[in-house]
């Protein structure tokens, strides 16, 4: 709208006058502290508009302030979940350490208690079928494995080695389904055999009144030539008891053959055994 519409109307025309008067009286009118109206109104309508624009301001001051903390804090829990991760994965680095630490002084603590000639091999490798229950070690026919060789570990019977190649054997478990070995019944000294069904063993061919018990620790009886007598084969979990006699008496294994880490394959028998088998053949054991 311009100045010669406004004039044109008389309404509007009359507004501006007495809007101009009333802006002229009070510039010309003073207060009670001598300051002229006009200047009052307009420095407190100014002082509101800086009162707002001030408020405006701190506030997207405080905001960005705000903002930059957040991004600040959102990059340090970045960075400590960072630390954490890594500490957690050094932990677990740590921990296996220990337990292979563990493991390691377990076998040198029994190949020094034991008077049998072995040698320390690394588990590479099971096998994967639950029918044939065998495991690879890193050491071979170079190191001086050969096939019927048994094998140990500190918590009991392992097996024995049935494919040795250059550098690393096959190893047949106790558990697996054409594994046997012969047993004592520690406590009674009753005599049988151990079979393995894939999972566990059974124990066999015991007379009918025979002592055994459940919780009864089994060892070997060294009667078959390939395992050292008096190594602990399992501990009987279960025994059945029928007209005839003893049923079915389940022995579990006093190896965990799913963690097996490292073992000592019996490469020559004891200086002893030596002796009782140069003594049983009639010749002298070597010096």
């Amino acid at each position: 709208m311009s100045l010669l519409d406004v004039c044109q109307r008389p309404g509007y025309l009359f507004a501006a006058i007495t809007v101009g008067h009333i802006i002229l009286i009070s510039a010309q009118i003073n207060s009670d502290r001598g300051i002229p109206v006009l200047e009052t109104v307009t420095f407190g309508a100014f002082a509101e508009v800086q009162r707002g624009a001030s408020a405006t301001v701190g506030g997207v001051r405080s905001w960005w302030s705000n903002y930059l903390a957040l991004q600040t804090v959102r990059d340090e829990n970045v960075g400590l979940r960072q630390d954490l991760s890594r500490m957690q994965i050094t932990l677990q680095q740590e921990r296996a350490m220990a337990q292979q630490s563990r493991t390691l002084e377990e076998l040198l603590d029994l190949k020094s208690r034991s008077p049998l000639v072995t040698v320390a091999a690394s588990v590479i490798a099971g096998s994967a079928s639950p029918d044939f229950r065998t495991l690879t070690v890193d050491k071979g026919t170079t190191d001086g494995l050969g096939p019927d060789m048994a094998v140990i570990a500190p918590a009991g019977v392992v097996g024995r080695v049935i494919t040795p190649g250059a550098r690393a054997a096959r190893v047949q478990l106790l558990i697996d389904r054409n594994a046997a070995v012969g047993v004592t019944v520690e406590r009674s000294r009753a005599q049988g055999v151990a079979e393995g069904n894939g999972a566990e063993m059974r124990l066999n061919y015991l007379a009918g009144w025979a002592d055994v018990a459940t919780g009864d620790v089994v060892v070997t009886s060294g009667i078959e030539g390939i395992y050292p007598k008096g190594f602990v084969v399992g501990h009987i979990e279960s025994v059945e008891r029928g007209t005839g006699g003893l049923g079915a008496i389940t022995l579990r294994p006093a190896v965990d053959f799913s963690s097996l880490e490292a073992v000592l394959v019996v490469t020559a028998p004891s200086r002893a055994e030596d002796s009782e088998l140069a003594a049983g053949s009639g010749t002298r054991a070597p010096e």
